[in-house]
């Protein structure tokens, strides 16, 4: 198993680190305003949802760092979990809007490329 794979696994936890980050404790707050484009009232009103999508991109971090955690044993974690990440931006992407192909997306479908393919 490649370095590179690993590294780009590491890099889409701890993106979704960051969205649990945004989405839980930053989105009423000016960051998770300008983030996701909302205003006071629409964050306000969302809050709860935002929360809980925050805790599944935590559920995806925490599944995508597992696999890394059991080193090359972890394949078949880490592909599962990258497959999960790539359904959900591209569903995101149908749903909300493209950029979230780009940013959540095509992350994983890299680091799926490199772990099955290199």
């Amino acid at each position: 198993m490649s370095l590179l794979a690993n590294i780009v696994v590491a890099i889409v936890a701890l993106l979704h680190v960051y969205f649990l980050v945004l989405e839980m404790f930053f989105w009423t707050k000016p960051l998770g305003l300008k983030t996701f484009k909302r205003t006071q009232t629409q964050a306000d009103d969302s809050k709860v949802l935002a929360a809980n999508q925050g805790l599944y991109n935590g559920f995806l971090a925490a599944g995508l760092l597992w696999g890394l955690s059991l080193g090359a044993a972890g394949l078949s974690v880490k592909v599962f979990f990258l497959l999960c990440v790539v359904v959900a931006g591209v569903y995101g992407a149908a749903t909300v809007g493209k950029k979230i192909l780009y940013v959540q997306a095509l992350p994983a479908a890299i680091g799926l490329a490199l772990l099955c393919f290199f």
